[in-house]
């Protein structure tokens, strides 16, 4: 890994490729962009520094699938398929994927450089079965027979084409690196939960507010990569224009195949050569209906063919896909149910403010029923300590009845009122 930074660094000019060299002078007011080029056929990999316009015309790709690799925005998961090139934005993993390349943004991040190295060790083992591979799919052909990885129901990655080897390395890495800071936000969430709930505290509730800003942040974005890949699964039209390989060796096969498909037939009246073209002015119109008609078979022939394989590239890919998507849809599990023990987490300890809250309204309760009996007795010495005379005050033990009755008068009242707050089940005392 060390030895590849050092070599990724992109300082040393030797592995820079001038882009003047490639396509042409370099327009003034252009800045060159670092990025790391990985081959299909070797496996190597080095540093370009290339500027936008020329990476445009390099891959045949609009501005705006570039800009959502730039890094100084930030812009969703995405996953999308072009004429000549896969667009692959999944957390750090920013590249362009060709049938022969692989572009991707020159970054000292170790999940970029594990990416790099991923792609190597498995360019260079699926090398060791290139030619086993030829023969077993030509003698499937021969036999009309599907190949081992149908009858198995699984794909190996070293029989992929190189754009979805390329495009599952990047899913992995991905994958892993949602799945890793899920799992470190598990490991921090539990405890602190836990100690919530045993000591609710200023300090506890402001770091549980900011974990639950970052989970929610977390599965936004796992719930990104989860739809995008469920949403190329779900288009058929999309994962076939993803087979790059396939649509090049096509393209090759039409070009270099088509410059012999006017050649010349043989005329009714036996004088024109076979190897002779036949000239749209000169042949007679049966045998300008015969050349339509023959060209119009071969291209339903072709159709058919490209039709046949798509759908079986298509399943291929489908079936990557649909692997990634139980990785992700596991993490998005993983995330909700750290949500679900947050929203337990935080309804237990409502349930606990609450009863702390009652308790408090019992005592508010019972303290004013204690100050209105309390009250009954600044009542009787305010009646008492009116200026006038009676024949109560010249009685000695008056004082010590009225004290008497009085008391005795606010305890019963008392009770009256805690036994009608129990009936009345305002209080569980």
């Amino acid at each position: 890994m060390e030895d590849l930074k050092e070599r990724l660094l992109p300082t040393k000019p030797a592995a820079v490729i001038n882009p003047r060299d490639v396509l042409g002078l370099k327009k003034h007011g252009q800045g060159l962009r670092s990025w790391i080029r990985v081959d299909a056929a070797t496996g190597e990999s080095q540093v370009i520094e290339v500027d936008k316009f020329t990476m445009m015309r390099r891959c045949d790709l609009p501005a705006r699938d570039l800009r959502l690799l730039d890094p100084l925005f930030v812009y969703p998961s995405t996953i999308l398929g072009r004429e000549k090139a896969i667009v692959v934005n999944l957390e750090q993993i920013r590249c362009i994927i060709t049938s022969d390349e692989v572009l991707l943004l020159n970054s000292l991040d170790n999940y970029v450089l594990r990416y790099v190295v991923e792609l190597q060790r498995r360019l260079k083992a699926a090398g060791d079965g290139d030619v086993w591979q030829s023969e077993s799919s030509d003698f499937s052909r021969r036999k009309g027979g599907r190949s081992f990885r149908g009858v198995f129901g699984c794909i190996s990655p070293d029989y992929l084409p190189f754009e979805f080897k390329a495009l599952e390395v990047a899913l992995e890495a991905a994958c892993t690196f949602l799945d890793t800071q899920a799992v470190e936000l598990e490991i921090e969430a539990y405890p602190l939960l836990d100690e919530l709930t045993s000591k609710i505290s200023t300090s506890n509730l402001e770091r549980v507010r900011r974990l639950k800003s970052r989970l929610v942040a977390l599965t936004r974005r796992v719930q990104k990569v989860r739809d995008e890949i469920e949403q190329l699964m779900d288009d058929d039209g999309d994962m076939a224009e993803m087979y790059l390989t396939e649509k090049k060796r096509k393209m090759e096969s039409l070009f270099y195949g088509g410059d012999q498909s006017l050649v010349g037939h043989r005329s009714t009246d036996g004088i024109q050569s076979i190897s002779a073209p036949i000239s749209p002015v000169t042949s007679p119109p049966n045998v300008r209906r015969l050349d339509r008609n023959l060209s119009l078979a071969r291209s339903r022939l072709e159709s058919a063919k490209s039709s046949e394989s798509a759908a079986e590239n298509i399943d291929e890919l489908e079936m990557l896909l649909e692997a990634y998507f139980v990785v992700t849809d596991s993490t998005l599990n993983k995330l909700t149910s750290l949500k679900e023990y947050i929203d337990d987490t935080e309804d237990f300890i409502n349930i606990q403010l609450d009863n702390v809250r009652n308790q408090l309204i019992q005592f508010e309760l019972l303290l004013t029923t204690a100050t209105f009996v309390v009250a009954i007795f600044g009542i009787v010495a305010g009646i008492f300590g009116m200026n006038f005379e009676i024949s109560l005050f010249d009685s000695q033990s008056a004082f010590k009845w009225v004290i008497a009755i009085t008391g005795i008068s606010g305890a019963i009242l008392f009770c009256s009122f805690v036994w009608f707050f129990k009936y009345k089940r305002l209080m569980t005392l």
